[in-house]
């Protein structure tokens, strides 16, 4: 991942927004060489909270499935008329 100090992303901050965004790739910003943020293009972030959705939604089924709370596709199907 690149790393850009906070004064030089301040100063250039166009410039590493077309950058991340046109690589794809993150851009690390530090303040005394510890990481305060990271800048992500818009796509990416789209990615990152699509596949945490996806994961939250697997979560949630396993839990249903464990506690036996849910009702099968099959079924639902069926009930729907989408046979």
């Amino acid at each position: 991942m690149t790393e850009v100090a906070f004064s030089d992303a301040r100063n250039r901050l166009a410039e590493v927004i077309t950058e991340t965004s046109r690589s794809g790739e993150p851009i690390s910003v530090t303040r005394r060489g510890r990481r305060v943020a990271v800048i992500l293009g818009a796509d990416a972030f789209d990615q990152l909270v699509d596949r945490a959705d996806e994961a939250e939604d697997r979560r949630e089924l396993d839990a249903a499935r464990a506690e036996d709370d849910y009702v099968p596709w099959e079924e639902v199907k069926a009930a729907l008329g989408l046979d």
